[in-house]
């Protein structure tokens, strides 16, 4: 919480407005307005006041940081989590639902599925969406309608639950398609033709210029060019992998695998040369597509000679800049200019290789923290839901321009992929650091309205103040995935876009979608979820594996339905039952599918992902998870930039015992861990638990994370536990 917050709005002053950095001349006009907004309000409860002040535009993106902290942590300072849930921020229109995605679908369709029942699309939207979970043919009836999916053959049915065998059974049994050809086709219900925008991108280091375009027919070439040329390398099915940058090229070079009936092997260009020879023999892939070095912060780190180092596999080498490469090709490598003169002489059109709806055409990998990393395999099939996803979660539409910095390595690369080409929309790529200033100038000048991130990069804009003098209002909708967000955080991101929504995203790469996500048609809160995706049921268990009811307030580990269209039904090299389903209790007649994360349902009915179910510890016979712990400790001193909870073993025996380490802003500043465990102390006893103690406060300088940014508490639990046991010893 904000240092100069109030008990409540009312108490504001002008010299409080001063001291958040606005100049004394505008502090009482400010004032004047905030206080005229929270009077027009509704009522007195503080969501109202809170919605009259944001609807008022009160606070302005241009406002310093901490004024936005004044105001927003005064209006909710009597607010009770205990007994309301978190405080919501951000509130649907009854008119603006209805121009939604989903609220159109529901106001065409509602009536007649709901009947009566049916009201509006936000009074209406858990109705509709127990609907869906319900009746999955009925449901993915309505949204292929929506998507560019074009069938060579349709499908004989939706979902077919006959063979038991199959838990997660049958979907869209007979389908052919090609589904890379789907995201390339002119689609008049779109208002897509091969003029549209399909890809805006820009180098990093030419921010002040213009941004590039490619148009659907240029990029439907490029894709054709490449699909051709693999064509003289390779034979059908081959497995062929991507280790660079999500460039332009990056996908290129993925639709065009597609498109010509091999199957991708993403590999996220992070990975050490092991970890990229694991996947290249894990996933049994001929060959791979690289880039010579890696551009970022306008140096360049060494791609291609790790890749060499990696695998003895045919590489095709890109230049990261101009037509030249910066490297000698090692003997039987190729580069990209060579690569493409293969498709020289063969027909311009090139016919896509039709496949089953069930045919593999990506493989992708877990984080990989012990052993082998789990290969998963991705059909036709994930495209359809994560796009069906973000059609219905982040109403992204057709001429939206989306973008969200990954890598096709990581699952949100794909995601991003599918989820912009079939709704219609522009993929929005940055050739560069998405951490500098030069990213945030091209979220401005590439028009981009649906902004994705994860909660490490916000924090990295907001401590550096990147967005200060750039134009974010042309955002609409924003997102964020990969880890627990801070709520102050969020608070900087959405004001930064005059308090548009964060939709907040949790799933994984087996499920090829989020399980849980926030909603356009529901009040959204800082750091939480606000339900299941569409079409998804869970419940949450309990510790004896028995549900608990589903409006009650309560933690326990997720249980998915098993039914979920997009999801696994293999692993490449695990034993998929064992994984996913094995140990899981059995749920109104089928057994529920495993996620591994531990979530809570707060009053209000929103959802807070606790971390995983091995990131819980047992403090003084009470169960608790690290993320937890984390918020709370965040927020204990502003000289913080991140902390991570794990429970310690005492080398006697005896209960599990609470360490927290702590990585700095200012990590050459001295500080007292002593000073700095009091702080967690107190702030613990006040938000969480009093019954917690800290018995140990470790100052690092950095946090041990898998390559796509997950924080390793594992490792921190063993290293801290074998620091202690060697003093022990002494």
């Amino acid at each position: 919480m904000a240092a100069t917050a109030r008990g409540s709005l009312r108490e504001i002053r002008a010299a409080d407005v001063e001291a958040a950095g606005l100049a004394p001349a505008d502090a009482a006009s400010f004032l004047a307005a905030l206080r005229s907004a929270a009077a027009s309000s509704s009522s007195s409860d503080a969501a109202a006041v809170w919605e009259a002040v944001v609807a008022a535009g009160v606070l302005r993106p241009e406002h310093p940081h901490a004024l936005h902290q004044l105001v927003y942590y005064s209006v909710y300072a009597a607010w009770d989590r205990a007994s309301r849930g978190p405080p919501p921020y951000w509130f649907p229109s009854p008119t603006d639902c209805k121009q939604t995605n989903l609220g159109r679908v529901m106001e065409e369709n509602g009536p007649k599925l709901l009947g009566s029942s049916y009201k509006d699309p936000i009074s209406s939207f858990n109705l509709f969406h127990k609907f869906s979970v319900e009746n999955q043919e009925a449901y993915w009836k309505l949204v292929l309608k929506t998507l560019s999916v074009k069938f060579l053959r349709e499908p004989k049915s939706i979902l077919d639950t006959s063979d038991g065998s199959k838990k997660g059974g049958t979907w869209f049994q007979g389908a052919v398609l090609n589904i890379a050809e789907c995201c390339l086709l002119p689609w008049p219900s779109q208002n897509r033709t091969d003029d549209s925008t399909a890809i805006v991108w820009r180098d990093e280091g030419l921010d002040d210029y213009p941004v590039n375009r490619m148009s659907l027919k240029e990029l439907r070439t490029q894709v054709m060019t490449v699909a051709n040329a693999l064509d003289t390398m390779f034979q059908k099915g081959d497995r062929i992998a991507i280790d660079m940058p999500m460039t332009c090229n990056a996908v290129i070079v993925y639709l065009a695998i597609i498109l010509g009936g091999f199957v991708v092997v993403s590999i996220a260009d992070s990975f050490a040369p092991q970890e990229i020879g694991t996947r290249m023999r894990v996933s049994d892939a001929k060959a791979i597509f690289t880039q010579d070095f890696i551009i970022r912060g306008m140096k360049k780190f060494p791609l291609y000679s790790r890749v060499t180092e990696g695998t003895s596999s045919k590489a095709i080498v890109i230049p990261a800049t101009g037509d030249c490469l910066g490297v000698t090709p090692r003997h039987g490598d190729i580069s990209w200019k060579d690569f493409l003169s293969r498709a020289a002489g063969r027909p311009s059109m090139y016919p896509p290789v039709y496949q089953s709806a069930d045919a593999l055409i990506n493989i992708l990998f877990s984080s990989g923290t012990t052993g082998d990393p789990k290969a998963i395999p991705w059909t036709q099939l994930c495209p359809i839901r994560c796009g069906a996803d973000t059609w219905a979660h982040l109403d992204v539409r057709p001429q939206d321009i989306g973008c969200w910095p990954t890598n096709l390595g990581w699952v949100m690369g794909p995601i991003m992929v599918f989820s912009s080409f079939l709704s219609g929309a522009t993929l929005a790529l940055y050739h560069g650091s998405p951490l500098g200033r030069g990213f945030c100038k091209f979220v401005q000048d590439a028009r981009v309205n649906v902004l994705g991130t994860v909660p490490s990069l916000v924090k990295s804009w907001k401590t550096g103040n990147l967005t200060k003098g750039l134009d974010w209002t042309k955002i609409r909708v924003l997102a964020t995935t990969g880890e627990a967000s801070d709520i102050d955080d969020n608070l900087w991101l959405s004001s930064r876009a005059c308090y548009k929504p964060i939709v907040e995203c949790c799933g994984g790469t087996e499920l090829a979608s989020s399980y849980i996500q926030g909603s356009l048609l529901q009040p959204q809160a800082f750091g939480a979820f606000s339900g299941a995706s569409m079409s998804t049921g869970f419940v949450i268990l309990d510790e004896q594996g028995n549900p608990y009811p589903d409006d009650l307030p309560c933690a326990g580990e997720v249980g998915l339905f098993p039914l979920y269209f997009g999801a696994s039904s293999q692993l490449l090299n695990a034993d998929h039952n064992k994984v996913y389903f094995d140990g899981m209790p059995i749920y109104r007649g089928r057994q529920l599918r495993r996620h591994g994360d531990i979530i809570q349902r707060t009053v209000g009915g929103y959802y807070v992902v606790q971390g995983r179910a091995d990131d819980t510890m047992n403090l003084g016979g009470i169960k608790t998870s690290s993320v937890e712990i984390e918020r709370v400790c965040n927020r204990a001193d502003e000289g913080l930039l991140e902390t991570a909870a794990v429970s310690i073993k005492p080398s006697g025996g005896g209960p599990e015992q609470l360490a927290i380490l702590a990585v700095l802003k200012d990590r050459s500043a001295p500080y007292d861990a002593n000073l700095l465990k009091s702080k967690f102390q107190r702030a613990i006893q006040r938000n969480l638990n009093p019954l917690f103690k800290v018995s140990y406060v470790k100052i690092v300088p950095v946090f041990p994370r898998t390559a796509s940014n997950k924080l390793l508490r594992r490792v921190l639990r063993d290293q801290l536990n074998q620091e202690l046991a060697n003093r022990s010893k002494l």
